[in-house]
């Protein structure tokens, strides 16, 4: 039988049948063994290719967690993932792997990349055209370097900043997370009038399967706390936090993550209603539900221990494919003897392999399941680099301008005569990319290419001025210099997860007194690098001439120099409300106590018409 005979008589085979024909003529083939294979995603550091090949796994993830080479670059790894892809290939049915990378703010893993501004930044543009537009060069970013899957958006709706993962977060306001949800429309294309909801979509091969994540309720765990405890009625789960799947669903997102945290009490990996009841019956969802890196671990205490009990647990609630990562070969005797036991259903497992397997046809992996090394020169390149400096600029709150009314402190002045350029995160790539950041908890100083605030300012400013830096300025530099103005940058250092739950919220590295001292010598714009809102001390918002939030820009620090000397209009607004002191918290608009610092909405414009929130 020839290659063309084959492809005909095994319907899977050809591009041209209907998905689902595909489907289930693929898994009528399929053994126990390959089913589970397929439910199975393993790390990248303990793969081989024989247990690829011959376990049919169905996919392989880059952990955050896990240092990338430091001079490796996409073209390696899309050297590396082939030679994977190809032993799936070989495989007796030859199944592709789906490759997957948390892709959070660009294609955040590899040096040279394009690194935009964390969710939190463009929450604070409203903008779902730009969410679409970055969305469209993450995916190419990520498709150039092999990868086919990126575990993005996030779609909690924070509503603590104590949380660690608050930047991962459009906002506190369920609209504008929804609103957002249209960069899942740049990651995978834009379905066709009259696509199915909840039926996944990826346009082709220049598009990523998409991931919306962490469902649910993952910013709403009680005091912030990161994999926590969501306590609400299902209507309040529903109304805020349950919102935004809706709009991925219609949006024909591939796949979702299940949530670390807990609803009531009950662990979302183990939550039959939730993931199965609800998210795939209710809510009509077709793609697959992955679980988190090693959630099945954190079904039992200590965490690991009873394992078999736990891969009951979360399959039985509906877990299609589980993000291991590393003993695979665990997961998958006890998945195959739970099988053989009749503990879990035969009907479970070719549920959650249709499901895989549906988004794989859809993603055209079995028609080119290999890296398309055109796309390498997308990588870090000039117009992503432009989008991204769009967003920072368009992410930029202005909270104040100006100590007296009718005096604004800002635009600044580009001719000025001596200008001083201060703080921990003035010139720190590293701290303005945040955690997501080549490793999983960030890094600081020039971890990739890309512009720092100070580099930005030079660019910038005129031949004639004088520019010094000092990161602390010495007294001697404070008292002897006549500055025109100073440019104070500090802020956050990087982190993720369960490293940035945070009560006390102040700004670190001595920020407060770092600002204090420059602001009551020279005229003071203070640049904040943060992921959240921070306490800033009454006294202390009186003494700078002007503040803007930043968040975490990224690569990009033109986009700040581009609004401050007032070549365009600040368009930011707070997408968190601003609280006064961390005693308030939880804080958020409509509460009935609510009286913070700044509300959710504000943002300065230069307009003086319009010196107001919108």
């Amino acid at each position: 039988m020839n290659q063309v005979e084959e492809t005909m008589s095994c319907v899977y085979k050809n591009p041209n049948a209907p998905i689902e024909d595909r489907i289930k003529d693929l898994v009528s083939r399929m053994t126990l063994q390959e089913k589970v294979g397929q439910m199975t995603q393993i790390e990248l550091c303990v793969a081989t290719l024989d247990d690829v090949r011959n376990l049919s796994i169905g996919s392989m993830v880059s952990g955050g967690g896990k240092e990338p080479l430091e001079k490796a670059m996409a073209s390696d790894w899309a050297e590396t993932i082939d030679r994977f892809q190809q032993a799936a290939v070989d495989s007796r049915l030859g199944i592709p792997l789906a490759y997957g990378i948390d892709a959070v703010h660009g294609n955040n893993r590899f040096y040279g990349a394009t690194i935009f501004p964390h969710n939190i930044g463009l929450g604070a543009t409203g903008d779902a055209d730009l969410a679409q537009r970055i969305g469209a060069a993450v995916a190419l970013e990520v498709r150039a370097s092999g990868i086919h899957f990126n575990f993005a958006p996030c779609v909690a709706v924070c509503r603590d900043p104590r949380w660690g993962r608050c930047y991962e977060s459009f906002s506190e306001d369920t609209n504008i997370v929804r609103k957002m949800t249209s960069i899942i429309t740049g990651l995978q294309g834009q379905p066709p009038v009259g696509h199915s909801k909840g039926y996944p979509f990826v346009a082709g091969r220049y598009n990523v399967i998409a991931c919306a994540k962490h469902f649910v309720g993952d910013g709403g765990t009680e005091k912030g706390i990161n994999e926590g405890n969501t306590i609400s009625s299902y209507d309040e789960l529903e109304s805020i936090h349950m919102a935004p799947y809706l709009d991925c669903l219609y949006k024909g997102v591939s796949t979702v993550m299940a949530s670390y945290s807990s609803w009531n009490g009950c662990k979302l990996h183990a939550h039959h209603f939730l993931l199965t009841e609800i998210l795939k019956g209710k809510l009509g969802f077709k793609g697959f539900l992955i679980s988190d890196w090693k959630a099945l671990d954190r079904l039992s205490e200590p965490r690991g221990s009873n394992y078999r009990r736990c891969v009951y647990t979360a399959i039985n609630a509906g877990i299609d494919m589980v993000m291991v990562p590393y003993r695979y070969r665990q997961f998958i005797e006890d998945l195959i003897s739970l099988v053989e036991s009749g503990e879990i259903q035969m009907t479970r497992i070719d549920d959650a392999v249709e499901r895989i397997l549906r988004v794989k046809f859809v993603a055209g992996l079995f028609e080119y399941p290999f890296s398309d090394r055109s796309l390498l020169d997308t990588i870090g390149c000039k117009l992503h680099r432009e989008l991204a400096r769009e967003a920072v600029r368009k992410s930029l709150v202005l909270l104040k301008n100006g100590k007296n009314p009718g005096k604004p402190f800002l635009p600044l002045e580009k001719n000025a005569e001596r200008v001083l350029i201060a703080g921990t995160h003035a010139n720190n790539l590293g701290y303005q990319c945040g955690g997501w950041t080549r490793y999983w908890q960030g890094s600081s100083g020039r971890i990739t290419t890309g512009t720092t605030i100070l580099d930005a300012f030079r660019e910038v400013m005129g031949e004639k001025t004088e520019v010094i830096y000092e990161k602390y300025p010495s007294p001697n530099t404070l008292s002897g210099q006549n500055f025109s103005f100073a440019i104070v940058g500090v802020g956050e250092e990087p982190y993720a997860e369960s490293a940035g739950d945070n009560s006390e919220l102040v700004i670190p590295l001595n920020g407060s007194e770092l600002i204090s001292t420059i602001a009551d010598r020279i005229p003071t714009l203070v640049i904040l690098i943060s992921g959240r809102p921070l306490v800033i001390e009454p006294w202390l918002l009186e003494k700078m001439d002007a503040l803007v939030a930043a968040w975490l820009p990224g690569t990009e620090g033109r986009g700040i120099t581009d609004v401050v000397f007032g070549d365009y209009e600040f368009e930011g607004r707070l997408p968190m409300t601003w609280f006064r002191t961390t005693e308030e918290l939880p804080i958020n608009k409509g509460d009935n106590s609510c009286d913070p610092l700044f509300p959710l909405g504000f943002g300065l414009t230069y307009k003086k018409e319009n010196l107001q929130s919108k």
